[in-house]
């Protein structure tokens, strides 16, 4: 199948707030080397006005979805998901951009992966004014990938203890393959990490996913992100060591004792814990250090979970 006969990738923005950056997403979609895309706003916001921003592009290919009732971020993520008519679909954060390269890089993938569930790149960080901008914290991911050349291929116990050690798969890199995924999508019970949730339990029942060595996404970290809220007041690091509990008893019911230790263990939320500790205190913020020492010290203290998992 030649690249022009092939079915657009579906680019699903969920809408929530900042027209200024959803204009610069946008804008990013319509850079792209490839033009075989479709570009699908779905808006669950109070802004008004952001049906007739996404309708001033006067781009058939780019359509206008506004939720009857708000549904919250996991809900909207699956809204655009529901929405796509395509296979492949990307959930592009209406505060990042596509690189010029992410479409054609997933076409190109999607052909020669057919059986995978989903693909994912690299990606730059980028600050609030779309300069490239070093994080600590996305810098240490690298080192938490399998270690091997090119694609990387995760599939079953392995990759669940590969993310259990530290997810490294950035989420809005990631195109799904809407044939092959599991029914139930994107979790409301959880914020932080609905999106490792969700993976795992593509993982956990036989789904693949695929690591592609491009860079083709900027990832935008700014003080108004979601996550940068959720770290400061510790939902965060609530979250991700319930979750590893959760998958630590699902591991064990499963005989996967390793992915169990590793999962109990949390080294990755403790380590980003301290970091954050150090980072306040050299900001000389040390009520907030002293709160994450609090819960840092609690998770030290604190046995895992051995209540049953919630089905998969």
């Amino acid at each position: 199948m030649t690249a022009s006969a092939q079915e657009p990738v579906t680019i699903a923005i969920p809408f929530y707030r900042g027209q200024a950056y959803l204009r610069l997403a946008i804008e990013s979609v319509l850079r792209q080397t490839s033009s075989n895309w479709l570009l699908i706003v779905c808006d669950d916001g109070p802004e008004p006005g952001t049906a007739e921003l996404v309708a001033s592009y006067a781009d058939f290919r780019i359509r206008y979805l506004e939720n009857e009732r708000n549904l919250g971020m996991a809900g909207n993520w699956n809204r655009c998901l529901e929405a796509a008519g395509t296979d492949l679909v990307n959930l592009l954060h209406n505060d990042d951009e596509l690189l010029p390269n992410y479409v054609e890089v997933m076409l190109q993938a999607g052909q020669a992966h057919p059986k995978a569930t989903a693909l994912f790149c690299g990606a730059k960080i980028i600050d609030a004014a779309g300069r490239e901008s070093f994080s600590f914290v996305d810098y240490v991911k690298r080192f938490l990938k399998p270690r091997t050349e090119g694609t990387i291929l995760l599939h079953g116990e392995s990759a669940i203890e590969s993310l259990m050690r530290g997810n490294f798969i950035m989420c809005p890199t990631v195109c799904y393959r809407m044939s092959r995924l599991p029914k139930e999508r994107f979790r409301a019970d959880w914020r932080m990490v609905s999106d490792l949730d969700f993976f795992t339990r593509i993982l956990l029942n036989d789904g693949i996913f695929v690591g592609l060595p491009a860079v083709a996404y900027a990832y935008r970290r700014h003080a108004e992100n979601a996550t940068t809220a959720y770290t400061e007041n510790l939902l965060r690091f609530d979250e991700e060591s319930r979750f590893h509990d959760e998958i630590a008893a699902i591991a064990r019911e499963r005989g996967w004792p390793s992915v169990a230790r590793v999962a109990e263990r949390k080294r990755i939320i403790k380590l980003h814990l301290a970091f954050r500790i150090a980072q306040d205190l050299l900001r000389c913020r040390v009520r907030a250090a002293r709160q994450k020492a609090g819960f840092l010290w609690r998770m030290f203290r604190k046995p895992g979970n051995k209540t049953p998992p919630r089905g998969i």
